[in-house]
């Protein structure tokens, strides 16, 4: 294709047109009439689709961490130690561990969860925080396997 003109060479897109709404059509193949058809309201809807899919994943993000808090501290309060005192405890046994794996041994671990929770105390009592100095361990969870 030969072109004239400079004018005339900037208006031709080519197949880079071709290809970049045929990507589009692709990702809105599911969108419903007119809206997978005609590319001015298809790029409408796929935008939006965008924001609402990357404020989704903000939304679960916030919402795993909330899940996470709350059965941290349901954990916590089952071996009777606040989350505070052990995350203290573990950070000063240098055993550093986040909250998702945390609640991972909790639930999948509990007898490995509940053993932190004693080095954590341990290591707290030890070093002497105001949080600890006064209480006592609680003597734990009593399992199916300690009642005979």
């Amino acid at each position: 294709m030969v072109f004239q003109s400079v004018t005339l060479f900037a208006r031709c897109r080519g197949p880079d047109q071709f290809w970049r709404k045929r990507k589009i059509f692709k990702i809105a193949a599911h969108f419903r009439n007119r809206g997978r058809n005609c590319y001015s309201i298809t790029i409408r809807r796929f935008q939006r689709s965008m924001m609402f899919s990357s404020r989704g994943r903000k939304i679960k993000r916030m919402q795993l961490n909330d899940l996470w808090a709350k059965r941290l501290d349901g954990a916590c309060q089952e071996h009777g130690i606040d989350f505070k005192i052990l995350k203290e405890g573990l950070a000063r046994s240098e055993i550093f561990l986040n909250r998702k794996v945390l609640v991972d041994l909790a639930i999948w671990e509990p007898r490995t969860f509940k053993s932190l929770t004693e080095i954590a105390w341990a290591r707290a009592k030890l070093d002497g925080l105001n949080i600890v100095r006064d209480l006592e361990l609680p003597p734990g969870v009593i399992t199916r396997g300690m009642i005979k």
